[in-house]
């Protein structure tokens, strides 16, 4: 989908954001990703499911469902933001035409620019940065520093900044609808899920399936970390873990029981994404 056929809505807030930015282009090699968790559940049915029978990839507004604080409705925090971010382009617009939320792969991540929000990830493609707008910090941290494919100094920011490993993320909103057989290049799955209803679920999608190294942290090393989510998650963690460890595939059956606080739940996976992630050296440029 090219800029020239997006709504108006759609081009008013990224005309906003181009405003806004400054620097000098973005490097076409670099991605956009979509992080989530695909064995989570939309709506009572299966987010793979979901998304194969619809074929693209939807906003918050439009889900009700998120990985994230789940304000997306008018007057919302999540509303405010946008508002804010694209100059009111939305603010009478259909939920449908809003933005969908990912995050740029600057450092090249074999897991996504952005753990936090899930383990597997929808890796797009080059012709998508031409309707991306980013900011940094995340928009829910009031941000004053814009960026589009035409002008992005966010990199650098970011790279110089010192948070948190899962709250560094250049921030992405890709304008127009996300089409799984058109716009993205590969759905990246944790190997935990090789052989399981998640696989069989990702195979009937129109985009490649790719794998990474996969998340793991024994529960030796969660033991370590008290101090990060609380001393309560790390035994949360512990109880969830099988054979001493732990992995996606256990977070996400945690959350299918219903036995527990989703928020404690999503504090393990923090956890798990922080200090279970793969230890790999970043892949050459694509």
């Amino acid at each position: 989908m090219s800029r020239g056929n997006l709504r108006t809505s759609q081009a008013r807030a990224l005309a906003h954001v181009a405003r806004l930015s400054s620097g000098p282009p973005l490097n076409r090699d670099l991605r956009v990703t979509l992080n989530f968790h695909p064995d989570r559940v939309s709506r009572g049915t299966p987010i793979l499911r979901s998304l194969a029978d619809s074929g693209v990839y939807v906003s918050q507004f439009v889900t009700g469902t998120g990985n994230g604080g789940l304000t997306a409705h008018p007057g919302g925090d999540r509303w405010r933001w946008e508002s804010r971010l694209f100059g009111g382009a939305y603010d009478h617009a259909p939920a449908s035409e809003r933005p969908v939320y990912g995050a740029l792969d600057h450092r090249r991540s074999p897991v996504g620019a952005a753990p936090r929000f899930g383990s597997s990830h929808f890796r797009l493609t080059a012709a998508t940065l031409e309707r991306t707008t980013f900011c940094y910090p995340e928009s829910c941290l009031d941000p004053s520093d814009f960026g589009t494919a035409a002008h992005m100094a966010l990199v650098e920011l970011a790279l110089a900044d010192r948070r948190d490993a899962l709250d560094d993320c250049v921030e992405a909103h890709v304008h127009g609808p996300v089409r799984l057989d058109r716009d993205v290049e590969a759905l990246v799955l944790d190997p935990c899920y090789r052989g399981t209803a998640v696989e069989d679920a990702a195979r009937r999608l129109p985009c490649p399936v790719e794998w990474h190294p996969g998340f793991r942290l024994t529960v030796e090393e969660l033991r370590r970390h008290p101090g990060y989510r609380g001393p309560g998650i790390v035994e949360l963690g512990t109880e969830i873990a099988a054979a001493g460890v732990l992995d996606p595939r256990l977070v996400g059956e945690a959350v299918a029981t219903g036995r527990y606080d989703p928020q404690a739940v999503k504090k393990v996976w923090h956890c798990l994404a922080r200090f279970g992630a793969p230890v790999t050296s970043p892949p050459s440029p694509r």
